[in-house]
């Protein structure tokens, strides 16, 4: 429902901050590690999800989209909720937990408050495929100035291509044309070959 919040910091704390966007006071739970990007900034952009229940409808915000995306593949698993997954984010880094993740670092996960060995497996098993398919570069920041390849990259991953191979196929549509693409065009052709 909300991509992102962006506004004046109101109120900031290790738990939640609460942003002023257009005189609405915005009471967003967040994660150590987020609360460490955030600064002392008098304006603020997180970005959220909204986590609905019969009883409480609770935002949470991420320094980064790459974040987002880790919390959202963790409360994605049976057993994780949403305070789980912001626990396991303020006690080590998003990249410190994509790589335990991936190469089955159970005792680093268990170290987590509130995993156990059951979970930590758990989080392995059923998030390792996923993490490995999207590559490692999947939580860094990028830049707002994308190439027309990254940008056409981007979206065969998120269409559910394999990153390396999508990769393969775009770099041999490039060579095959000679003038400049667009990136609705180079998806188009690498579609086919797909």
């Amino acid at each position: 429902m909300y991509d992102y919040i962006e506004g004046k910091l109101a109120f900031k704390s290790p738990a939640h901050v609460v942003i002023d966007a257009g005189g609405v006071g915005y009471h967003i739970n967040i994660s150590v590690n987020t609360f460490s990007r955030v600064g002392d900034t008098e304006r603020c952009k997180l970005y959220v999800w909204l986590h609905v229940k019969e009883d409480a409808h609770t935002l949470y915000g991420f320094a980064d989209e790459g974040e987002r995306k880790l919390f959202l593949h963790l409360v994605s698993i049976s057993g994780i909720g949403p305070n789980t997954a912001r626990m396991m984010l303020s006690s080590i880094t998003p990249d410190e937990i994509r790589n335990a993740i991936v190469q089955g670092n159970v005792p680093l996960i268990q170290r987590i408050k509130g995993i156990g060995p059951k979970s930590a497996q758990r989080i392995i098993l059923e998030l390792q495929d996923k993490l490995r398919k999207e590559g490692p570069d999947t939580l860094t920041v990028v830049s707002g100035l994308k190439t027309v390849k990254e940008e056409a990259l981007s979206a065969l991953v998120m269409l559910g291509f394999v990153r390396n191979v999508a990769e393969k196929v775009l770099d041999q549509e490039i060579a095959k044309n000679s003038g400049p693409l667009t990136v609705e065009q180079l998806i188009k052709f690498a579609l086919k070959s797909l």
